[in-house]
Order: C-alpha cells, then structure tokens, then sequence
C-alpha cells in the first residue's frame, strides 16, 4: 500500500473500537475530543511532512523487508546514516509542533526487537524473528503507528516480578495454548498508545528464572478485545476545553499518555516475539532504552529550538533584547540544546552492526546522551521564564482581552513596545507557560527526567560502559608505571 496522507490516517483512526475513559466518562469520539485533538494531530504531522517534498527524504526511508519507500518511524536502521537521519528528524517533527509527537517509543521498539529476536532464535533455535519481521512488514505495508510499551507499574521496586503481592503488577502470561496466549497486566505512562495502530509490548526490566512468565513480548491491534485506556492528566489541560486559542498556548499540537490495561488479551501466536526467554529481557530493555535515550537527542531539541524562538521573541517584546544578560541567557540556551543534539548525533556516528542487520547506537554515548537531557530542558526553561517575566504567570485570560469593557484597559496596560501588539506578546507568553508549565511541560521536563529510565538508569549503564579499566592503565603507562603494549 501506499504511504498514507495525515487525512487517511485520521481516518484510520476512526475506524478503531478504542475504549478509553476520560475524567470517570467513556469517550465516544475520541478523534475529535478536544483534549485529544492536538495530540493527534502531532502524529498526523509525520505523516503530512512524510508526502513533502521539502521533508520526503528525512522522513521517509527505503525498506531492507521490501525495498519499497516507508515512513522512517517504521524502518529498521541500516547504516549509521540511518541513526542520523532519525536524530535529524526528530528535531524537524519537534520544531515543528513544540511538542511530543509520540511515534518514537515504537520506532526504538521495533529496532531492539529485531536484533534482539534475532540472537533469540541463533541460540536457543526459536522463530520469533520471522514472527516479528511479519508484524513489521505489515506495519510498514499499511504505515501503521505503533506504540512501543514497555513500563510496568512495578509496585513494590523492592520486589522482582514473582514476588510482588499482586502477581499483576507486572503484565504476565496467564495462560498458554497451541494458538496462542493470554496476557494480564498493565503499561503506564504510555506515550501516544490511543492514537497508535499497535501495541507492541516488552518487558520492562532483566528478568531471572522465576519471572519467566513476566519475561513476554508480543504485538496486537490497539482496539484488541481486552484492552482498554485511561487516558492521563496534564497540567492545564481542560483549557482545551474553554475554547480559547491564546489561553492554550499551542492549540494545534500536544502530546498524550494514558495507563493500558491488558485484560486477559488474547495474543496470537504469530505475534508473540518472546515467551519465558528470561535470559533475553535484559538485552531488550538495554537495546530499547538505549535507542530511546538517542531519540532524545532529536526531539527534545527541536522542542527546544521553539522555546529559545519564543524566549528570543519575547526579549524583543519587552523592549530588553539589547540588554547583555538577555543575550548571555540565549547564547546559554542554544549552547544547553545544541550540545543535546551533539550528543544525538554522536553515539549514532558511532553506531554499528547487530548480527541481524540492523544497526545499534553507540550505548555508552546514548546514555550521556539522555543524562544530559534530564538536566538542560529544566535549565533552559528556567531561562525563558527569566526572559518572559512574570506576567507569564499572572496575565488575565483571552475571555477577558476580548471582553468589551476590560478588554482595552488589557490592550492598554500589557503593552510592550510600541510597534508590538498587545495580543502577540500574550500569545507568546502562553506559547512558554504551554512548554515549561503547561500541557507541553509534560513531555519537555519531566519525561525529559523520567522518560527512557530515570537519570540513575543512565548512570548505571555509563559505569557499565566506560571501560574505566581501559583508563587506569591508560594513566599508568602516563605515568611510567606500565608498559604500552
């Protein structure tokens, strides 16, 4: 088939029998529901920069299963330059919605899945990697979404899966037959999972013996039997609902989470890519978050790039442009997002070949990577907020601007410079509160700290990879104290 046009996926959409609850209230049309709306149409933009000519090329890639074009959120990397485009791309769909556009979790799922289902089946004699590259030729044939789910609930973090006082803590296998299996459980904090097409799920941490039955992987449609969502709340996020455009910040685009509970889900066989493999779990989790840390290096950036315009646009608008503090505080901002980037960019340079073929990032790097971006969003947000003011935080609503009595005293009283209309300086100053404070802060600052592990994962994996005994005897040979050799 061909690739789909941002239309045809709304359409897609539609036909989907999602159940999804919403402030205690099933949602009959989720589509068009305000509050879901924005992030749909995040979603929608790669399908829509995809079939631009300006964008074709960094969106879209050429398939090693088919050799026919794809949109790149569903190819399998193949070259360094493949890693590189995607870090490219996801600054590009960030500058151009200032938001989480949700479609990263499973393009990085897809890549560990098939290196790792790959090895899988090189040992221990398995056909998981045909099972997935079928799921993903489909995917790739009908340019689906996929939503990547990995995160558990985890209860009690004291406690391995098998110990956990509720058994369900954790999705398991609950039951087994020659079709196929039955799942239980739950995902949280699932980026896009009600604007996908799939659900492609996998264990969340390394697994022993004992939690084989946690040790799972496998694919089914978003509107299977069994599944259903509650969606998540944002910050500010019933201002959707109030009909201003202003007030918003960024009415168009957004981002969405939601907890997915799996109800005794039916999963055929054909779609399952691990089954008690517990020995695989580790690899998979490291190979996931490692490619997802990468993909932080891209999409927060491009965020980035908009909250230094609006910061930038804003010091014009206050008439303090010209004031060196200001222009120490950009220059601060655009050093923070362009050494994110160069992070990115790096560990995909540096990337190579898994035994399936598909390439791997550089792990130590990737983790730099994402341990930088638990820090620098929050910096450089703290730095537009001292750029806006605090009229940011304490501006009265649109209803009021366009009020026929207050209205003008508003215009009169909030302006900036001269030449600057009052409404523009408040359309950015809700543009920043949107992205620090706002719907928007939810995928900047905190799944800049919590996204693709908390900032202790990161550690964990830069003291595993640094080779620091490489180091050691670099320094005592420095020193005299060894031979080179």
């Amino acid at each position: 088939m061909a690739l789909k046009t941002a239309q045809e996926y709304l359409d897609s959409l539609r036909k989907l029998d999602i159940k999804l609850y919403m402030f205690g209230e099933l949602v009959e049309n989720f589509v068009d529901h305000p509050i879901i709306r924005p992030s749909i149409n995040s979603v929608a933009k790669s399908f829509e920069l995809a079939a631009d000519e300006r964008y074709s090329e960094l969106l879209n890639a050429t398939s090693n299963l088919s050799g026919e074009t794809v949109n790149r959120f569903t190819h399998l990397h193949q070259s360094t330059d493949d890693l590189v485009r995607k870090v490219q791309m996801l600054r590009l769909m960030g500058q151009k919605t200032a938001s989480c556009f949700q479609r990263c979790v499973g393009m990085d799922a897809i890549n560990a899945l098939d290196s790792v289902t790959y090895e899988m089946d090189q040992k221990l004699g398995t056909v998981y990697h045909q099972r997935f590259r079928s799921f993903l030729k489909h995917v790739q044939d009908n340019d689906l979404v996929v939503d990547g789910a990995m995160t558990d609930p985890k209860g009690d973090r004291s406690l391995r899966p098998s110990e956990q006082a509720d058994p369900d803590l954790y999705l398991r296998v609950v039951g087994k037959s020659s079709d196929g299996i039955v799942v239980r459980g739950a995902k949280v904090h699932q980026t896009g999972a009600v604007n996908s097409h799939e659900v492609c799920v996998m264990p969340t941490i390394a697994m022993t013996e004992a939690d084989k039955d946690y040790a799972v992987s496998f694919a089914v449609p978003s509107d299977a039997p069994g599944i259903f969502y509650i969606y998540g709340r944002q910050s500010c996020d019933t201002r959707k609902m109030e009909g201003s455009d202003m007030d918003v910040g960024n009415a168009r685009y957004g981002g969405q989470e939601a907890l997915v509970i799996f109800e005794d889900v039916f999963v055929p066989k054909e779609r399952v890519f691990m089954l008690g493999e517990y020995q695989f779990a580790g690899s998979l989790v490291e190979r996931f978050a490692g490619y997802h840390r990468q993909s932080y290096g891209g999409c927060k950036v491009g965020v980035g790039d908009v909250l230094i315009g609006a910061a930038a646009m804003l010091a014009d608008y206050n008439g303090t442009a010209r004031a060196s503090h200001v222009k120490d505080k950009l220059i601060e901002m655009i050093h923070l997002n362009e050494t994110l980037y160069s992070c990115g960019i790096a560990c995909s340079c540096q990337g190579h070949r898994t035994a399936s073929g598909t390439y791997l990032i550089n792990q130590l790097l990737a983790n730099v990577c994402k341990q930088n971006v638990t820090r620098f969003p929050y910096e450089i947000s703290r730095l537009a907020e001292d750029i806006a003011g605090g009229l940011m935080v304490t501006m009265p609503s649109e209803k009021d601007f366009r009020h026929p009595v207050i209205g003008p005293y508003i215009e009169k009283y909030l302006k900036g410079v001269r030449s600057v209309p009052t409404e523009h300086r408040m359309r950015m100053l809700r543009l920043v509160e949107n992205m620090t404070l706002g719907c928007a802060a939810v995928g900047y600052r905190t799944e800049s700290m919590h996204g693709a592990g908390s900032p202790q994962a990161q550690r964990i994996m830069i003291s595993r990879q640094a080779n620091l005994e490489y180091k050691k005897k670099l320094a005592r040979v420095i020193a005299g104290i060894e031979a080179d050799n």
